[in-house]
């Protein structure tokens, strides 16, 4: 799943499971960084980091820490000599290490934002060597194609909305290598579709930023924007607007692409998709008082919004717009005293508030609590246990409220029951796959916690008090900033008005 505030040391465990991820690579022995690496923070953290050279040449990657199910993109990768250094700004981690001459080893520290220095160790991957008759092989060359070889299909279609003073048009492209020669993605293009002969270009991608979109689900590549015959990866796209007027009503990827070995690259615009401008539903908050952290919250490399997940046939990425709202206390930690009894987090026993009038299609009670901490599941997790004790709600128009993680026997509402806005569903606790009390909340197109799409929001009114890791109200000095009808963004900490 998704990770929290704290990542590798105290992580909010988000609601779902992504597909396993091989980490099997080649064997490098020319000593080079590029490659898959295998390391334990801690004691008890698993990390896969893989190393790739972009198009450009360029250093970039993936930080995967498997026991908490977290994706997250590595910047300011590079090797001097024997010196490894890279970068995780997204928890203000920073990797230094010695590689052995043989290329097989590194040693180091990780340093991250509000945690001490501790020491980390990778250990490179490798898998079986190629066949003598692969070694042996003439490689063919590639001809020059007639046709592109790439499907490209966007598989829900965007809605605007509005965040950061902003509007976002946040979407996912499904491309898959028909062919048998590989295809780079060197440069991808968000275009208005205004006119075949003159459209507007509106975002575009390339180099370490484009391969950070990219994602390979069940394997982490060496080059993340190299698509092997016959695979299949997803493109997280999320294009920024000032105004609402900027925002095109139909859009297409203009995709630049390398074939093979054949010299000359290759650009093409794929079908119109259309983008809807209506306003999207406006709820009130599910909680009240201050310094509440939109923890997983909407952004292009948030747990929630990578969390592609099949069910029944079919892949579904429900929580696209999710939050795992967690409460600071003024030193920034989400707790005071003992971090394993769940009555020590501020979040804990709060009044949890239906956002809208509606009625209740779902509810779950009676999960035990989990202990406070990553891997301390109280039971087995299912598709049945994965959201704890729970609430979801019809709220009309097809949109769906969903209340997870709530403590056994609060329950104040049954199947069939209507519900106001503001109305008390139970209280916040630490149920399911959750590894502290927290509310995750989304809003989807279907009665499920997973069988669904995720489906964008905005609140009435919130205040935004500051963001990001390490952030504490008693040293913060910035002002309350008010927003109206928008959604808060990942980190950002936000203070709710009182119940209606």
């Amino acid at each position: 799943m998704a990770r929290g505030r704290r990542f590798l040391l105290a992580a909010l465990v988000v609601l779902i499971f992504p597909n396993a991820r091989a980490v099997a690579q080649e064997t490098n022995t020319a000593a080079g960084l590029e490659g898959a690496w295998e390391g334990i923070l801690g004691g008890r953290l698993h990390l896969v980091v893989t190393i790739h050279k972009t198009s450009n040449g360029e250093l970039a990657g993936l930080m995967d820490s498997t026991d908490q199910h977290a994706t997250l993109p590595i910047e300011q990768a590079s090797q001097d000599g024997s010196q490894v250094r890279f970068e995780v700004s997204r928890v203000g981690g920073v990797y230094q290490g010695t590689m052995t001459a043989d290329g097989s080893e590194i040693s180091g520290s990780w340093t991250q934002t509000g945690v001490p220095e501790q020491p980390l160790s990778f250990k490179r991957t490798a898998v079986a060597k190629a066949s003598p008759e692969s070694e042996t092989k003439t490689p063919e060359h590639t001809p020059k194609p007639q046709t592109l070889p790439l499907d490209i299909v966007i598989p829900v279609a965007p809605t605007a909305f509005k965040a950061d003073g902003k509007w976002h048009v946040v979407y996912e492209l499904h491309a898959a290598n028909l062919e048998k020669w590989d295809c780079v993605l060197t440069r991808l293009d968000v275009v208005a579709d205004d006119s075949a002969s003159d459209r507007k270009m509106l975002a575009s991608f390339a180099g370490a930023e484009l391969a950070g979109m990219i994602v390979h689900p069940g394997n982490v590549p060496k080059e993340s924007a190299r698509i092997a015959p016959g695979e299949f990866v997803v493109i997280y796209m999320w294009a920024n607007f000032e105004n609402l007027d900027d925002v095109p009503s139909s859009i297409r990827q203009r995709t630049t692409v390398k074939i093979g070995d054949y010299p000359e690259g290759f650009a093409f615009d794929t079908p119109a998709t259309p983008v809807d401008k209506k306003p999207v539903v406006v709820i009130g908050a599910p909680l009240t008082g201050d310094e509440w952290v939109a923890a997983n919250g909407p952004s292009n490399t948030s747990g929630h919004r990578r969390a592609l997940i099949p069910v029944n046939g079919r892949a579904y990425i429900s929580q696209r717009y999710a939050i795992d709202w967690v409460e600071l206390y003024p030193d920034g930690k989400t707790y005071q005293g003992d971090p394993a009894d769940n009555k020590n987090y501020r979040a804990y026993g709060h009044e949890i508030h239906a956002v809208a009038d509606g009625i209740v299609t779902e509810t779950k009670d009676g999960l035990p609590q989990n202990p406070p901490g990553a891997k301390s599941l109280a039971i087995p997790i299912t598709l049945e246990t994965i959201g704890g004790n729970h609430v979801i709600t019809d709220m009309g128009n097809g949109l769906y409220a969903f209340y997870a993680h709530m403590q056994p026997g609060t329950l104040r509402v049954k199947v069939g029951d209507k519900v106001h806005r503001g109305q008390v569903l139970g209280l916040l606790g630490n149920t399911g796959n959750s590894s502290e009390p927290h509310l995750h909340f989304d809003i989807c197109n279907a009665s499920s916690m997973l069988e669904c799409e995720g489906i964008p929001y905005a609140f009435a009114s919130f205040e935004v008090v500051g963001k990001g890791e390490g952030w504490k109200s008693s040293d913060s000095h910035e002002a309350a900033v008010k927003h109206e009808m928008e959604i808060p963004t990942e980190d950002e900490i936000v203070q709710f008005p009182p119940a209606p």
